[in-house]
């Protein structure tokens, strides 16, 4: 099932040697209570490794999320709830100066059984404004 959200994500970057990024990221979803199944939440913290360049970067690593999130099955809606692992991708794009798009992608694996959650995989995407601040 689709749901739009609201995702502020925060994130700091460390340059280990030349272009190569070390990366930790937490992506914050919050679904609004006007869709099917009320309201839920998304957390997701990420390591990553990367590489930077001048007017943007990509990084890729491992995540783990807790969730709170409306899940409709065949016959039943409502909540699910846990913790999931999984892997992450996000580019950045410096369009003008500090200021750009970012596009992140989680799948993380849910485990466990229930009777509203249809699948064992969650997909998550985000497109959205991305401000650089940088320390020398």
């Amino acid at each position: 099932m689709t749901h739009l959200a609201v995702s502020p994500h925060a994130g700091i970057s460390w340059r280990i040697n030349g272009n190569i990024l070390f990366n930790v990221h937490d992506l914050l979803s919050v679904v609004p209570p006007i869709q099917i199944g009320g309201v839920g939440v998304y957390n997701s913290t990420i390591a990553a490794l990367g590489y930077g360049w001048k007017n943007g970067d990509f990084s890729a690593g491992p995540s783990v999320a807790l969730y709170f999130m409306p899940a409709c099955g065949s016959t039943l809606c409502g909540h699910v709830a846990g913790m999931a692992v999984g892997a992450h991708a996000q580019t950045n794009a410096y369009v003008a100066g500090p200021l750009g798009v970012s596009v992140s992608a989680n799948v993380d694996w849910v485990g466990g059984s229930s009777l509203v959650l249809p699948g064992y995989v969650s997909v998550l995407v985000v497109v959205g404004p991305v401000l650089r601040w940088s320390l020398k």
